[in-house]
């Protein structure tokens, strides 16, 4: 992990082989700097898990991350509606644009998009699904039956969420069905699988 000042503010470097554990760790050590714009860059197959820390941490710090950026990353193509869990893939895949209505697409292993996901699109992936803007299509995290896959949103404003074998349909009216309308930053939010059913948290 590689922190640097910019002219806008900060430029957060995640690279290959960072984890979680130690991106806390280091965003720990230097909270003051992180009140400022921070634009987060992926660098090759970063840990899903060690943005999420990273966005929290800044947030937590007071500060407003920007752009999430993939440099050198090749756009994958669109997969069939199963994934093919017999290929060898990369343990993270990078989608940098927004999924629209009607975009079905299907990951071995874990996803981030750098975008929306529109109502009437469809993402699966064997492992997370994070994205950086808002949820409003169907996501199913751990489709090949993992538990511990969670789906990470700002927000979550599906009518229906997906994890491992579980679902959550939004109530009518709830923050899952209706997408909110904030003059503020959209509020970011995780929803994990506990005890069989899918709970959503509001990230602080």
């Amino acid at each position: 992990m590689k922190l640097r000042g910019t002219l806008g503010g900060l430029n957060l470097l995640l690279e290959p082989g960072d984890t979680a554990q130690a991106v806390q760790d280091a965003l720990d050590a230097r909270t003051e700097l992180l009140a400022s714009h921070v634009t987060i860059e992926i660098q090759g197959d970063a840990d899903p898990e060690a943005l999420e820390v990273a966005l929290q941490r800044i947030r937590a710090a007071g500060g407003t991350p920007g752009r999430v950026r993939a440099p050198r990353v090749s756009v994958p193509a669109p997969a069939s509606a199963a994934p093919d869990l017999q290929a060898p893939a990369p343990r993270l895949q990078i989608v940098p644009h927004t999924l629209r209505a009607g975009m079905r697409e299907s990951y071995p292993g874990s996803v981030i998009v750098l975008g929306d996901v529109n109502p009437g699109a469809e993402i699966l992936a064997g492992g997370d699904v994070i994205v950086v803007g808002a949820l409003r299509g169907l996501a199913h995290a751990g489709c090949t039956g993992n538990s511990e896959a969670m789906v990470w949103a700002r927000p979550i404003a599906s009518a229906q969420i997906r994890i491992a074998d579980a679902v959550a349909r939004a109530p009518e009216g709830s923050s899952l069905s209706t997408m909110r309308h904030r003059d503020d930053q959209p509020v970011p939010e995780m929803a994990r699988l506990l005890d069989g059913a899918i709970r959503i948290d509001v990230q602080k």
